[in-house]
């Protein structure tokens, strides 16, 4: 989340409503009462402030996305002049995660960015932070129950299913193909983020009247990726359309693509990987989009973070406070666009 301020409109409604309101009274209308939400906007949030303490907990650093959940949110941190970022070293072990959590209640930080390496398992730790006055920022992976943050940021899982499905249905209908034989290589079938996902692209594929044919589950790694494509492969002679959930993983796939020689379908990524944005903007590779969830969110965590502690809202909203919940939006990026998302592309 970007901390320039864009006062402007609210500044010129306000302004505005001034003017009408005069005009009405010297008219010998009836006053009209100004919009309240004209005069409540959060103020100027790249003016610095208190000074903020904050903690950040993260699973381990093990493939790209995660890796840049952890980039994203120092650079943001490092950006912001009244800002000390504590963060705790990633682990995806949720005994040491929580024991490091406490370590940060303990040190008395400002506020703390959590992203749990299991929502339900973390749920406690975050509880008693927020019960400590110590507010908490939950990213991404929720934790069990609402009084254990003060807000949560994270993508939109059974929305980034719902575009890959229109994606390939509008892409399957430009080319003319009928009855189309369409695969998903979904990540940890385990997780709630990959149901939701399944779900959302088997939910939009059926308004087209559409299905998946062919379905395997990695686990978000490019070896599983490989291994679970190769045997989707060998199982489909001929495919379509494949949505990948996971570009990380889909280092993996494209190694057993090639190494099948197949090339009849095209493949819609999912996350954002600079190495999927770049094979998109070259061309000639099966890989024709992906459908964002972008890493972007922590370095607005980070923001959000700074906010609470400041007590101040968001400058372009009229609320005094910060949203409880923010769902970022999982764009699809094609060769038509995607040079206006490469700079949020993270290394696979």
């Amino acid at each position: 989340m970007s901390a320039t301020p864009r006062r402007g409109f609210l500044f010129g409604t306000g302004a505005l409503g001034a003017t009408a309101l005069l005009t009405g009274c010297l008219a010998n209308d009836p006053p009209q009462r100004q919009n309240p939400s004209a005069v409540a906007a959060g103020g100027d949030n790249a003016a610095p402030g208190t000074q903020v303490t904050i903690g950040f907990s993260a699973p381990a650093a093990d493939h790209g996305w995660m890796a840049a959940m952890t980039t994203n949110a120092r650079a943001q941190a490092e950006g912001l002049p009244d800002v000390t970022f504590r963060a705790t070293e990633g682990s995806s072990d949720v005994n040491q995660q929580i024991a490091q959590v406490e370590t940060l209640i303990n040190e008395q930080v400002d506020v703390l960015v959590i992203l749990p390496a299991d929502g339900k398992a973390l749920t406690d730790v975050a509880r008693r932070a927020t019960r400590a006055g110590i507010p908490v920022v939950n990213v991404d992976r929720v934790f069990d129950s609402s009084d254990a943050y003060r807000v949560w940021i994270g993508g939109d899982n059974h929305g980034m299913g719902v575009n890959a499905a229109d994606h390939i249905a509008a892409e399957l209908e430009r080319r003319g193909v009928t009855d189309p034989v369409i695969a998903e290589i979904a990540g940890t079938d385990s997780l709630p983020l990959t149901q939701e996902r399944s779900a959302g692209f088997r939910e939009g594929l059926q308004r087209h009247g559409l299905r998946v044919a062919r379905r395997v589950a990695a686990d978000f790694t490019a070896e599983s990726g490989e291994r679970q494509a190769t045997n989707l492969l060998q199982a489909a002679a001929h495919l379509d359309a494949v949505w990948n959930h996971d570009d990380d993983q889909g280092i993996g796939v494209l190694a057993a693509v090639e190494a099948a020689g197949r090339e009849e379908f095209f493949l819609v990524g999912g996350a954002g990987s600079r190495d999927m944005m770049d094979r998109i903007k070259a061309g000639g590779s099966v890989v024709q989009a992906t459908v964002l969830y972008n890493p972007s969110m922590c370095s607005s965590a980070i923001a959000l973070a700074r906010l609470l502690v400041q007590a101040r809202g968001m400058s372009d909203l009229a609320e005094h406070e910060v949203p409880r919940s923010i769902t970022t939006y999982s764009a699809v990026v094609t060769r038509e666009n995607v040079d206006q998302y490469l700079d949020v592309g993270f290394a696979s």
